[in-house]
């Protein structure tokens, strides 16, 4: 094992790097508040400041991906799919089976300049989740209880305030409503076989108002839909917690681009389009099972430095203080300030866990075990 590959497995790394994404995420999240007061003035000034704050936070954790890690991801697509990125407003529907598909999104939109601009359709409870939700806040990330009757008004209200959005976005719909699981999966099925519809194998049967109402929403504001299907090669299901122990992965992304004019306006018409799209999802993850790979053109767009300078920012500036800090506690003798100290420390390693947590497929929300039975 090399210096640098030992280096990333120890614990206090993960520690400094823990500390370096939770202050500057708190120092973020303090700007954005300030930037408050330009909305009054000048709401696209707001936004495109509170774009580049969000990516400065992002950034990092696609830093872990693209040059900790050393991540490989492979677009699967056409050429005239892929010179769109980055030049329209689209809506992504990406299946949600693994821990890191979301960071696996995200090193896309960053390498077509949309990291900061990319958008959600977020359960509610983050909202309060320190760093992630405040900063999605910022941004006017559309939160939803996933109850329809009492989500309905508050979507369309949020979906229709980014009409004028003045930066490209990428939109991320999880149709599915919740991460894959074998007991999620039983039970979608059971509801797929009571309405008539076709099972699905890898996928949970996709729940399609937050998707025709994204669709109605920002019809005229959205050129198109990209669908896209993740998967990884030698069948491995990689973690966070991997990551941060710099394990390699190889991530195959297959893209399709829909123009947003194909799909039916009726809302009736536009759920049974999503049905059958995820048919075909199901039957691209059973080709790539099958042969490795997905259909079409490869492309490896390349990764830019802007994530690692980024971080490299925040921790000369965050580190620097941190570092004079502990040796003065330690050169002091006093046991009150050492213990103070450690406890501090034991508090932040407690914290990054936490957050790490919210990613973890075994820790995330009972949602569609029983949801699945109801109504949509």
């Amino acid at each position: 094992m090399g210096f640098i590959a030992f280096l990333k497995t120890q614990f206090i790394v993960h520690l400094l790097i823990g500390f370096v994404f939770v202050v500057s995420g708190l120092i973020i999240n303090f700007i954005q508040l300030c930037t408050l007061v330009l909305w009054p003035i000048n709401k696209q000034l707001y936004r495109r400041v509170n774009c580049r704050l969000a990516y400065s936070l992002w950034s990092q954790l696609v830093m872990l991906l693209e040059w900790w890690s050393g991540t490989e991801c492979t677009l699967f697509s056409d050429e005239a799919t892929v010179k769109t990125f980055g030049k329209e407003h689209v809506i992504i529907i990406l299946n949600h089976n693994f821990e890191i598909d979301f960071l696996c999104g995200w090193t896309m939109t960053e390498r077509f300049g949309v990291l900061g601009s990319s958008k959600v359709l977020a359960k509610r409870e983050l909202l309060y989740v320190p760093l992630i939700g405040w900063t999605w806040y910022f941004l006017e990330i559309v939160f939803c209880k996933r109850k329809w009757e009492e989500d309905r008004d508050t979507v369309i209200e949020g979906l229709k305030r980014l009409s004028d959005y003045p930066e490209y976005m990428w939109f991320l719909l999880y149709c599915e409503g919740t991460r894959f699981t074998e007991t999620k999966h039983r039970i979608s099925m059971e509801v797929a076989e009571s309405k008539g519809l076709p099972k699905l194998k890898y996928h949970l049967l996709p729940r399609t108002k937050g998707f025709t109402t994204a669709v109605q929403c920002l019809r005229g504001t959205v050129s198109a839909v990209y669908d896209v299907t993740l998967n990884f090669r030698g069948n491995k299901n990689p973690s966070l917690l991997g990551i941060l122990y710099g394990k390699k992965y190889e991530a195959d992304m297959c893209v399709r681009r829909f123009p947003l004019e194909d799909i039916p306006q009726d809302e009736k018409e536009a759920a049974n389009w999503l049905h059958k799209l995820y048919q075909e999802k199901d039957a691209l993850q059973e080709r790539y099972n099958q042969e490795g790979v997905f259909p079409g053109k490869q492309f490896k767009p390349p990764r830019r430095p802007w994530t690692l300078l980024n971080f490299l920012f925040w921790a000369t500036v965050l580190l620097s203080p941190l570092f004079t800090f502990g040796f003065g506690v330690f050169a002091s003798g006093s046991p009150l300030l050492i213990l103070a100290f450690l406890g501090l420390v034991g508090a932040a390693s407690f914290g990054v866990r936490r957050l790490i947590g919210v990613t973890e497929i075994e820790k995330g929300s009972s949602y569609g075990n029983q949801e699945f039975k109801k109504k949509e």
